[in-house]
């Protein structure tokens, strides 16, 4: 961890910008799976494990919410409200980006204080509120990876050839004993 850097910023915004950059990655190999053989892409966007869980757009949009969210509010922001109204690959990865670039504008320094805050969460029927790390370990980080690895499950689920090291955002070569690629600052 940098020693420049705060805590709550080293554990967020360089997660979550790779973590959406690897998820961003299997998107596209399911866009090329899709165009190769000759299926509608709705297959896959529409595309959901079990009945009564949200298709793939859906955990795409959920996972990028977590990100810019769970950074904002820890920064002391507003998170970014983006409209839910992806319908193909392409939209999916514009907010994809479009997340990222917010994630890579926060200030480091707006997490100094983190370790204070009380994070007000809106919920359907109530506000929840949470100290900074139990919001962070308890909520957020989980929430994130399971919408980033229901929908890596979903695209493999449908036969997309995405295995471990796609949904880890790593080429074969690379070793994460050099760390997470770190945003701009």
């Amino acid at each position: 961890m940098s020693q420049s850097r705060p805590f709550y910023y080293e554990l967020t915004v360089p997660l979550f910008t790779h973590g959406l950059g690897a998820l961003s990655g299997v998107l596209a190999k399911g866009t090329a799976h899709a165009a190769d053989r000759g299926v509608d892409p709705r297959v896959f966007l529409e595309g959901r494990l079990a009945p009564d869980m949200f298709p793939l757009v859906r955990q795409v949009q959920i996972a990028t919410d977590q990100a810019k969210g769970g950074a904002a509010r820890l920064a002391g922001l507003e998170p970014p409200r983006f409209e839910d109204t992806e319908a193909s690959f392409p939209e999916l990865e514009d907010r994809i980006r479009r997340t990222v670039a917010f994630l890579e504008e926060l200030d480091p320094g707006a997490f100094a204080a983190a370790e204070a805050r009380t994070i007000r969460l809106p919920q359907r029927d109530r506000t929840v509120e949470l100290p900074a790390l139990p919001y962070l370990q308890g909520y957020v980080l989980p929430n994130f990876f399971f919408h980033t690895t229901t929908a890596y499950a979903i695209l493999r689920h449908l036969g997309v050839g995405i295995g471990k090291m796609d949904f880890l955002g790593l080429d074969r070569t690379e070793s994460l004993a050099r760390g997470l690629p770190r945003p701009r600052s």
